[in-house]
């Protein structure tokens, strides 16, 4: 099968092409959290729709070489200025904690020193790691064995300084009179390809807001800092340019070269990332490396909003996912919940859809259970096997997830969980239906499918051997073999049932 991605660079659904196509492996680079607080729902649905993609790139055949940024300096609380305005988020963090520290209460009691950035990123960062894998972020697992995979900016700082050094040098940026080192947005004719927004536009301030404070010395107001000399800022490093602290956006094109190459198969991100963040790594990733494009294709989710609205502490409607746990929500139905609609929808968040979602995951999940001990029957109908197909089919149609999942539902429709299956002598057996929910799962990520018992490690043949050899035995009234036969068999995992059809068996669930 192959995938059909809307690529937010060319506004079109295109087939998706690897750079390494023939080898069958694709560069996938996620923008992942910053980490001056726990990440809200919103911010997972984004995370989210990310992993959904990298499950359904493995499952038509992939190998996925994913990696995810952990912000730790330089996002400003203004993004929404390319040049980065407000206080860096950290900073927030910090003064956040000591306040709270002065009072006595900080986040779960755990004792942080307020005035060391890097250990409050480590907490949040740590505290997002443990959300994401009970979340099943596949992401998680590699981070498990190779750290590089969630590289933090302050890890590479020195890539940074090299990768302004190169635009400087190449005529891309400038240091101004403040002292501040600006990308030349001029250098870059294809610089608002991504937002749609028009050099005109940005002059006049338009497709972002406009920090009045530094345009006197850029050379273009659309000018975009990436190293900025602060000697009282909390986190600062030594460079060409003074003792300061690089761009947001810088940090994650020299990431994401560093670690995946100059030019990469996808980058992901929420919508509210196009402008400025992902339109700047753009431009000084394709200037810096010479390179035509940075990535080939742009996966984007769309927002989240919570019972209609946009969520807010206030409103009593802003949801971590401990919040969401806390309050006996599963992490399966959340991650549902947060996947079921399409990403390039706005998806409305309610507990009521929450419930929905639970309610769903235990009607596949009991489903799974029955499979799981009735595996060995032999069955003509194959309802999963061909909705497996129909399901890949959707996922690959831009990751239709409500198409696909109406897929699966007609297909457990299909079978009655509380009663017993009849073994008609197919050629499929439910072992197999098993397997093809499986496949599905390896996408939805919502269905604990290794409390089941599979099926393979069964000796058909030894069993089905002392099945006749109790028939024997009963046949010859040897009713204390034909016990001893039964309770090898209960002893091997096997219940046996005999009826009008002859004796059957099923795998006993423990």
């Amino acid at each position: 099968m192959q995938l059909h991605l809307y690529n937010s660079l060319t506004r079109k659904t295109e087939p998706f092409v690897a750079i390494q196509e023939a080898q069958k492996i694709a560069s996938f680079y996620a923008c992942g959290p910053t980490v001056y607080d726990f990440a809200h729902i919103g911010n997972f649905r984004a995370f989210l729709n990310a992993d959904v993609l990298r499950r359904t790139l493995e499952a038509i055949g992939y190998k996925v070489n994913q990696v995810m940024n952990i912000t730790d300096v330089g996002h400003m609380t203004d993004d929404g200025v390319a040049d980065g305005g407000g206080e860096d988020k950290m900073k927030v963090a910090a003064n956040r904690l000591a306040e709270a520290k002065k009072s006595g209460v900080l986040p779960d009691g755990v004792e942080l020193d307020p005035s060391d950035p890097l250990a409050i990123a480590q907490y949040y960062a740590q505290a997002f790691m443990e959300d994401s894998k009970i979340l099943g972020m596949e992401i998680i697992d590699d981070a498990e064995t190779n750290a590089d995979v969630m590289p933090r900016p302050t890890q590479y700082i020195a890539e940074m300084i090299a990768m302004v050094q190169t635009l400087v040098d190449r005529g891309h940026a400038y240091v101004a009179a403040d002292g501040v080192v600006y990308f030349d947005v001029q250098s870059f004719p294809e610089y608002g390809k991504l937002s749609g927004n028009t050099m005109e536009q940005l002059r006049s301030g338009e497709g972002g807001r406009v920090n009045m404070e530094t345009q006197a010395v850029k050379k273009n107001p659309a000018d975009f800092m990436l190293w900025k000399p602060d000697p009282n800022h909390l986190m600062r490093w030594p460079s060409p340019w003074g003792e300061g602290y690089p761009g947001w956006h810088l940090e994650c094109s020299a990431m994401a070269t560093a670690l995946l190459g100059n030019v990469i198969d996808i980058h992901s991100g929420g919508e509210d990332n196009i402008f400025p963040h992902h339109e700047c790594e753009i431009a000084q990733s394709c200037c810096a490396t010479d390179s035509k494009s940075f990535a080939n294709y742009w996966f984007h989710t769309r927002f989240l909003l919570v019972d209609g609205g946009k969520m807010s502490k206030s409103k009593g409607n802003f949801y971590t996912l401990r919040d969401l746990v806390s309050k006996g929500a599963s992490p399966a139905a959340i991650r549902l919940e947060l996947i079921r609609t399409h990403y390039r929808s706005n998806a409305n968040f309610t507990m009521q859809g929450l419930k929905d979602s639970q309610r769903q995951i235990d009607r596949w999940k009991r489903l799974a259970d029955w499979l799981c001990t009735h595996g060995c029957v032999h069955v003509t109908k194959r309802p999963l096997q061909q909705a497996k197909e129909q399901f890949l089919t959707a996922m690959c149609d831009d990751l239709n997830v409500a198409g696909a999942i109406g897929f699966l539902s007609e297909a457990v429709s299909s079978y009655a969980v509380d009663i017993d299956p009849v073994d008609d002598g197919g050629d499929s057996t439910l072992a197999d239906e098993l397997e093809a929910l499986q496949v599905i799962d390896s996408i939805l990520g919502v269905i604990d499918l290794e409390s089941c018992a599979c099926t393979e490690d069964i000796d058909v043949d030894k069993i089905d051997s002392l099945i006749e050899a109790r028939l024997d035995a009963r046949s010859s009234k040897d009713w204390g073999r034909a016990d001893e036969i039964r309770k090898e068999l209960t002893c091997m995992g096997i219940e046996i049932k005999d009826g009008a059809d002859g004796t059957t068996w099923t795998r006993i669930v423990q």
